[in-house]
């Protein structure tokens, strides 16, 4: 497992500024090891500045132009003789305007295709960052969280980094460029009245936007929490397809989804209204702006002072300035929205994980594969004590089981020796090392897990046996797939090994997914194995077919198993009976049973339990057998 302690991005405030937000990221932006990387950088702006420079200079030379053919008009051209000199001119200017626009619109699209490579990348290192962060974050996350609320958080935070990049770099930037460049026309081709009115403007402009965005910012961020809402419960619901179907529980779920989207539409609706809101509060203040600026322009015309082409002049650069002003609302309003979703996955990246290798940690060397627990003490959370010393060790090549009533805290003992948690005291050891003293990654590869509930990933059957070995050829997967009693049955199948598996594997029946849990650990060919109830969702027949298959797995290997069934256990070579977080006893089955104690108490109970069902089952089918209609008689009967 990686960790990312020297690029993880640190904490944010509640209430994260743009600055911040840019700062973190900009290690992102500018990778020190992308030498291209930065020369698109440079490159885009340059091309940013050049393209705000001609776009100033565009209303030049639209006044060059009407000013030219007002001279035309009033016959005061300097050629005045001939037509094609007369009109020569005007028409080199106009083809000058066009000219520009024309280069306006290239350097713009260049600039943008320029720095779409390192936006994208920055998008790509940090979605990358964050979703191994994910991983390296312990269970107890992970169990305290939603599945659909994690990856919406990554989705938002994604397309929130797109769009900062985008809207900063691409839109906001050049916009403060291009207002600086046509305050200091006005300044220096026309007068301060004009530059006044402009920064008046501005400011005004800026100031309603702020408070109509603050006012939005509430609403949108309702919208947003009913939309993960929603998507939450339609994942949970969705995961939950055979429960919902069991239960007749359809109108439920659906009524459950519908308010969750009730409250979405609600929001969504307040939002689209603001906006409209925002929008004609915007449009009024700068049409005031522009008719002040344009009454001045008539005054300077009327008083000789100004030119007819100064009068379009100053009416196309604010005109042109119009559209990045108006862009300056949606940039607050959206790169504000960018910030929350870039907050909240940041808020995760900041999140130490629980479980991390010490410094100067070693490979385990596994030698024997021998596992003790020494005075293992375990609290989860609130204070309550899980395990209360337990001491145990598995001899290697052996086969110790953990068994005892629901809460004893027994596959909490496999969570332990994965070092999903860190214990609270005592050692775990694996040929007399501290698994805390090792790296994750070796401990994790010496053991294999079959688990109860075996969630497969919704690809191929062959994919699902090599997560096992990723290295692995299809003859290595096909022979433990034969191992594990499940070759016969991919074979039949139409796809055969290339077989969909469906979401969390729900194509195949329990005792499919718990073979190819088997070859997939077969596969791995881990020195310690632990079964954790893996067999306990199974019918009787299935569960002694995984139970041969699971004991050639556990051949000549140390085995921890984890058992319900306590008729799963009989051949282990110890057995440990946990209640209450201790030991209260332990041996052999006949031991046990001899003693007559708790485990003994558990055996009895199981078996009249197990032949209980059995007459049962014996009773359903004498009762079919007498309602059943009478064979037909056989022709020789009849003869």
């Amino acid at each position: 497992m990686r960790h990312h302690t020297k690029t993880t991005p640190g904490p944010v405030s509640a209430r994260a500024s743009l600055y911040s937000t840019i700062v973190q990221l900009w290690p992102h932006m500018w990778p020190t090891a992308r030498v291209d990387l930065k020369r698109r950088v440079l490159m885009a702006f340059v091309l940013l500045a050049a393209a705000k420079f001609v776009t100033v200079a565009v209303p030049f030379s639209f006044k060059w132009a009407t000013d030219a053919l007002v001279a035309v008009s009033e016959g005061k051209a300097p050629i005045a003789g001939a037509l094609t000199a007369v009109v020569a001119v005007p028409v080199a200017l106009v083809l000058a305007y066009g000219a520009l626009r024309v280069a306006m619109a290239l350097l713009t699209q260049l600039r943008d295709g320029l720095f779409a490579k390192v936006a994208l990348h920055a998008v790509r290192r940090v979605a990358l960052l964050t979703f191994e962060h994910m991983h390296a974050l312990s269970l107890r996350f992970h169990l305290e969280r939603k599945t659909g609320g994690l990856t919406r958080v990554l989705e938002r935070g994604r397309n929130g980094i797109e769009e900062l990049v985008r809207l900063v770099i691409l839109q906001l930037a050049p916009t403060v460029l291009e207002v600086l460049l046509v305050l200091g026309v006005l300044l220096y081709y026309f007068d301060w009245r004009y530059a006044l009115v402009v920064v008046v403007t501005i400011a005004l402009y800026l100031a309603f936007t702020y408070r109509a965005t603050e006012w939005r910012i509430s609403i949108r961020q309702r919208m947003n929490e009913s939309d993960t809402e929603a998507n939450t419960k339609a994942v949970d619901s969705l995961l939950n397809y055979e429960t919902v179907k069991y239960f007749g529980a359809e109108q439920r779920e659906a009524a459950r989804y519908d308010r969750s989207m009730e409250r979405y539409e609600s929001a969504s609706v307040a939002t689209y209204t603001s906006l409209a809101v925002l929008n004609s509060g915007q449009a009024v203040i700068f049409t005031l702006a522009l008719a002040a600026v344009m009454a001045l322009a008539v005054l300077d015309v009327a008083a000789g002072k100004r030119t007819v082409g100064d009068f379009v002049m100053v009416n196309a650069m604010l005109i042109q300035l119009y559209v990045p002003l108006y862009f300056m609302g949606m940039l607050y309003r959206e790169i504000k929205q960018a910030i929350t979703d870039i907050e909240i996955m940041f808020s995760i990246l900041a999140r130490d994980p629980e479980i991390e290798d010490r410094p100067g940690a070693k490979p385990l060397h596994v030698s024997a594969g021998a596992v003790r627990f020494e005075d293992v003490h375990f609290t989860y959370e609130h204070g309550r004590e899980i395990l209360k010393g337990v001491s145990f060790s598995v001899a290697p090549g052996k086969t110790l089981a953990v068994v005892g009533p629901s809460g004893a805290g027994k596959s909490t003992i496999s969570r332990l020796l994965f070092r999903f948690y860190e214990i609270s005291g005592g050692r775990i050891l694996i040929d007399g090392q501290d698994i805390r003293e090792i790296t994750q990654d070796s401990l994790r590869a010496a053991i294999g897990m079959v688990p109860q509930d075996t969630v497969l990933f919704n690809d191929t059957i062959r994919y699902n046996i090599r997560y096992g070995r990723w290295g692995a050829t299809d003859a290595e997967i096909e022979e433990a797939a034969r191992l594990a009693q499940i070759d016969d049955f991919i074979r039949a199948a139409p796809m055969g090994y290339e077989t969909e598996v469906g979401e969390r594997g729900l194509k195949l029946s329990g005792g499919e997914k718990q073979r190819v849990a088997i070859a997939r650990t077969i596969l791995k060919a881990p020195p310690i194995l632990v079964l954790d109830e893996a067999t306990s969702a199974l019918d009787s027949y299935t569960e002694r077919e995984i139970q041969d298959a699971l004991a050639r797995v556990a051949r000549g290997r140390t085995t921890l198993v984890i058992a319900h069934r306590l008729s799963t256990v009989v051949g282990a070579d110890e057995i440990i009976v946990l209640d209450d977080g201790k030991i209260v006893e332990r041996g052999t089955h006949a031991e046990l049973l001899a003693h007559a104690g708790l485990y003994a108490g558990m055996w009895n109970r199981q078996r009249e339990a197990e032949a209980a069902r059995e007459k049962l089952r014996e009773a359903g089918e004498d009762a079919v057998a007498a309602v059943a209609p009478a064979p037909a008689p056989s022709a020789e009967a009849a003869e």
